[in-house]
């Protein structure tokens, strides 16, 4: 777990819940961290097990509003499970504080724990609009 001032993180996250930040932020560009992760299958579920606390850590920093795990459906030669992890940020300011602050720590252990089972890459997605069906307003 984290231990960089929890009761702060806690604050912010309780302040990027409110709806009416939510709101707001829909009025500014939103940022997609993307994290893809083939895993060996001799460790597939204890990573699925360890991947869900290591989101909520993520999470806890404050610097994303959600988090997504996905399961990419394609049959890699090299074998293994593929994943992808989306986390949603506010603002770039908020990624950028995620990069500096907490990603080092939170890279390390999942190398540290997988070290040679996994292979990962990251893409950075900027939201330029959500679309969805005409009964529901964008």
């Amino acid at each position: 777990m984290l231990e960089k001032n929890t009761e702060k993180s806690e604050e912010i996250l309780s302040i990027r819940r409110s709806p009416l930040i939510f709101f707001l932020s829909l009025n500014q560009p939103m940022y997609i961290y993307n994290v893809t992760i083939n895993i060996d299958g001799s460790v597939h579920e204890e990573w699925l097990s360890w991947i869900q606390d290591h989101i909520q850590d993520v999470l806890a920093t404050g610097s994303f509003v959600a988090a997504k795990l996905t399961q990419v459906l394609v049959e890699e030669e090299m074998g293994g499970v593929t994943y992808s992890v989306q986390y949603t940020a506010n603002s770039r300011e908020d990624l950028n504080e995620y990069y500096t602050t907490y990603a080092p720590k939170l890279r390390n252990e999942s190398i540290q724990r997988f070290a040679d089972k996994m292979i990962s890459f990251r893409t950075e997605l900027k939201v330029i609009k959500e679309f969805y069906p005409p009964s529901i307003k964008n």
